[in-house]
């Protein structure tokens, strides 16, 4: 549709506005995002922008992830697994639970570092499985969300701690455990409790010899720093891998596509990569950017990769192609052209560049 503010075409239905809009005019391009998020949310009882009850008596500031809402009691934070009850900050479900469903996905699978990930290959040819870890609730408010059901909290399973651990460390096949969603960070301690088990405790292997399952993680990186730290320490222990999905490099185009800020994001990678990449093998970072039609641009891409390639040019960088879902199924594939030019963009900075979900390209626009 044509922007509500220049008058451009390429502009979502669910923002009204254009890429050039959000990043010249932010201000007034902000408020139609903002009305677009809370119509969004509004189906699912989530609050249309993260509390800030600062002040109120009682409130609490939640340091799960980089939010940080400040609930007053009664309020439940962005993310929707996290409230103020009764002055005391607790998950919206009981202690030592999660909410979750897990399901075994046989090697290789699409995980976003299949292409690179010698894992995928060793464990596809033992006939293993990843333990796909999907959890409810997600701190971002991503409008082209695939995954969109994460916010469906009333149908998320119950799952206790020690039978979640059980399940993985008695089954032959588990190969490696990838938590995502939604995304892990609101639900990260569970995560990271259970993955400390499994680390310490083993999988039952050949022999009754116990081995350390890959732990990996897909995730939007706006997490606790400290939490994201020990994730990652567990990642680099197992062999596994932090997968960052770095959506966009303007902070205002993050603003309008997701809700809120990714700053965060760009801290923990640069912590990770700093402090964990080097000599890792396989190499345990890596990042991705949906190329959102008309949105996320080479301009885009350009100065994520030359970031990315500030820390180090090796990290792999994993361009994915746009499939129409949730608020933004008026928008195309992503174009041919645009995944040229972003690809290019991309190759000027890092030397491991993927084209990710390839199969689309049958259907996308010139």
């Amino acid at each position: 549709m044509e922007c509500r503010i220049c008058g451009r075409d390429g502009a979502a239905k669910a923002l009204g506005v254009c890429v050039s809009c959000v990043r010249e005019r932010p201000e007034e391009a902000l408020e139609h995002a903002r009305r677009g998020h809370e119509r969004a949310r509004a189906v699912y009882a989530l609050p249309a922008e993260p509390p800030r009850s600062v002040g109120a008596a009682g409130a609490r500031r939640c340091r799960l992830c980089a939010n940080e809402c400040v609930l007053a009691p009664g309020e439940r934070g962005y993310c929707g697994v996290r409230e103020n009850a009764d002055g005391k900050l607790k998950n919206i479900f009981p202690k030592g639970y999660a909410m979750l469903h897990a399901y075994e996905d046989p090697l290789p699978t699409n995980c976003c570092a299949a292409w690179f990930c010698p894992g995928s290959q060793a464990g596809a040819a033992k006939r293993m499985v990843n333990v796909a870890v999907f959890f409810y609730g997600c701190n971002f408010d991503c409008l082209f969300c695939q995954n969109e059901s994460h916010k469906e909290l009333w149908r998320a399973p119950l799952v206790k701690l020690e039978d979640f651990v059980s399940g993985i460390r008695n089954n032959r096949r588990a190969y490696c455990v990838c938590y995502f969603g939604g995304s892990p960070e609101p639900q990260l301690p569970f995560a990271i409790k259970a993955s400390e088990m499994l680390v310490r405790e083993g999988v039952v292997g050949d022999g009754g010899v116990r081995r350390k399952p890959r732990i990996c993680w897909e995730w939007n990186g706006c997490g606790n720093r400290s939490l994201v730290r020990k994730a990652a320490a567990l990642s680099l222990e197992s062999g596994g891998i932090v997968k960052f999905d770095l959506k966009a490099f303007d902070e205002n185009l993050s603003l309008a596509l997701s809700g809120v800020s990714n700053r965060r994001a760009f801290e923990n990678f640069e912590m990770i990569a700093r402090d964990f990449f080097e000599g890792s093998n396989p190499p345990v970072l890596t990042a991705t950017t949906l190329l959102v039609p008309y949105y996320v641009d080479e301009e885009e891409v350009g100065k994520i990769a030359e970031f990315i390639a500030s820390l180090n040019p090796d990290i792999p960088y994993s361009l994915l192609i746009f499939h129409p879902d949730f608020h933004m199924d008026d928008l195309p594939i992503t174009p041919r052209s645009q995944v040229e030019r972003c690809y290019k963009a991309a190759k000027r900075h890092l030397n491991n560049v993927n084209i990710g979900n390839k199969h689309l390209l049958a259907w996308a626009p010139p």
